[in-house]
């Protein structure tokens, strides 16, 4: 019996599941929470070694009887956290992670340094923001000189926990796509854009993998640690992104995954490399060997929490009340900006309510209207994905609000495309079974096409897959243009400038 582990390293916990590749069942599951550390300055950060404990009682948590059947591991990782290692193997600081925006003063000075961001873009087809990992790197040097001193090796998150299942340093494209190092377009790590930091960090980064190779095989003292099995191949791993269109299936041109959570993403297949030139979307690698462009926004349900709320109700009362409104929500727009936002490139965003008449501010408008600003938020994804020559033709849904008959209903017209449901709900935890099994298949020398093994073991529910609306299609377009038009107005209040407000 073929059993693989795939393993989640997400920002909230850590999760793994075992998956028996002959009878296309998951035989087991296990979750381990994290902590996050807050600190001024937008600092977010967690500690490797909360990591390991993790990932220990994820395994622990499985029958020993199915651990020892355990060909091969996969491991799935949170984007751009900043994992750096000294020349012993240790962990020389905590992690900072992808919303740490601590280093956005290294991002501008990194952007001068190359000569601006169209420079930027030109080197590595990616800007230096501060959720990406090279302003971390910059940042710890700038301000704890004596750590940066020790550094050997820079690790992702999913190239720590390869690191210690296996004892050996690698990296994948996919991931490394996002620390803002590396050359989307030739997918290598890329010298100069280490060299704004330092000319030695270039050696500092660990050798790539390919997607079919493996990163390494457990070691005896991972086996006695964590209870696998010697020798079992560990895959090259990905980013949580990456690894979430191997477990949707999203490995064919015209095909969309969006994930739907507190922030929410809107990614694709790609044959090539799409380089957005607004910085919409990022231009990241896939782990399959192609591309995968994305769209990540911070807002995404925030503003369906927030009035949830206000109106103090369930979440089956809130959809009910929602779903009540019709589509526009009588003119109310809702701009969702309560955290800043990455796309609109609104910095220092704010929530705002508009469009609001006598007689118009119900409780159901309210509620339609909040969660409308998160599916506006994917149209403007969706618009950056046409406009660099993207045909998009079906979306497949994840993430807690996949669950929801409404958001089905309400994603589908709102952005006019079919949308699909996998059967399997934890997609990256998955995603790193499926490329687990992927790697031990070129092992042994039969590896099929990557998307055909999706296509053969991604399971959809026929169901729950919903066709756009053509008959509201014309309301869906008028909704959207209002919000556009109260974007458009309010925006140059929400960039740096005079009129902007620092966040704290």
């Amino acid at each position: 019996m073929p059993v693989v582990c795939g393993v989640d390293l997400g920002t909230q916990g850590c999760k793994a599941l075992l998956y028996d590749s002959e009878t296309m069942r998951i035989l087991a599951r296990a979750r381990a929470p994290l902590a996050l550390r807050s600190g001024e300055g937008g600092v977010r950060e967690q500690e490797a070694a909360w990591y390991r404990k993790a990932l220990f009682s994820c395994l622990d948590g499985f029958d020993p009887a199915l651990r020892k059947k355990i060909r091969a591991v996969g491991v799935s990782g949170q984007q751009h956290g900043f994992v750096p290692m000294d020349g012993e193997g240790q962990v020389i600081r905590s992690v900072k992670l992808w919303c740490d925006t601590s280093a956005a003063a290294e991002c501008e000075e990194l952007t001068a340094r190359a000569g601006g961001a169209e420079q930027v873009r030109a080197l590595t087809g990616m800007p230096f923001l501060p959720g990406y990992t090279a302003p971390k790197i910059l940042w710890m040097k700038n301000r704890e000189p004596e750590a940066f001193g020790r550094l050997a090796q820079v690790l992702l998150p999913h190239d720590y926990l390869n690191y210690l299942l296996t004892g050996e340093y690698s990296a994948e494209a996919g991931d490394a796509s996002g620390t803002a190092l590396f050359d989307v377009r030739s997918r290598r790590w890329s010298r100069q854009a280490c060299e704004l930091i330092d000319e030695r960090l270039y050696a500092r980064l660990p050798p790539l993998r390919q997607p079919w190779e493996a990163s390494g095989r457990v070691s005896p003292q991972a086996a006695r640690e964590f209870g696998l099995p010697a020798g079992a191949y560990v895959s090259a791993g990905g980013g949580d992104n990456m690894m979430g269109a191997l477990g949707t299936g999203t490995l064919r041109q015209g095909f969309l995954a969006l994930s739907l959570g507190t922030s929410g993403t809107l990614y694709g297949h790609a044959e090539h490399p799409l380089v957005d030139p607004e910085d919409r979307l990022a231009s990241f690698c896939s782990s399959s060997g192609a591309w995968l462009p994305l769209l990540c926004t911070m807002n995404c349900t925030v503003a369906v929490e927030e009035v949830r709320g206000l109106l103090d109700l369930g979440l089956e009362e809130f959809n009910r009340l929602a779903e009540k409104a019709p589509v526009g929500a009588e003119g109310i727009v809702l701009l969702p900006y309560f955290n800043g936002e990455r796309v609109p490139n609104l910095p220092y965003g704010r929530a705002s309510l508009q469009g609001v008449r006598a007689g118009s501010l119900t409780r159901e408008n309210l509620a339609r209207a909040a969660m409308e600003s998160a599916v506006f938020g994917f149209r403007l994804g969706l618009e950056a994905f046409v406009s660099l020559g993207y045909s998009p033709k079906e979306i497949r849904l994840t993430g807690g609000g996949a669950k929801s008959g409404l958001w089905r209903r309400m994603i589908a017209d709102g952005l006019g495309l079919s949308l699909s449901l996998p059967v399997e709900e934890e997609s990256a935890a998955f995603g790193a079974a499926l490329q687990a099994l992927y790697c031990l298949m070129a092992q042994e020398g039969g590896a099929p096409d990557i998307a055909a093994l999706a296509d053969l073991h991604v399971g959809i529910d026929t169901e729950a897959r919903v066709e756009p609306d053509d008959e509201k299609a014309q309301e869906w377009e008028g909704a959207y243009l209002r919000h556009r038009e109260y974007l458009g107005a309010l925006a140059p209040l929400y960039r740096p400038g005079p009129h902007a407000e620092p966040r704290a």
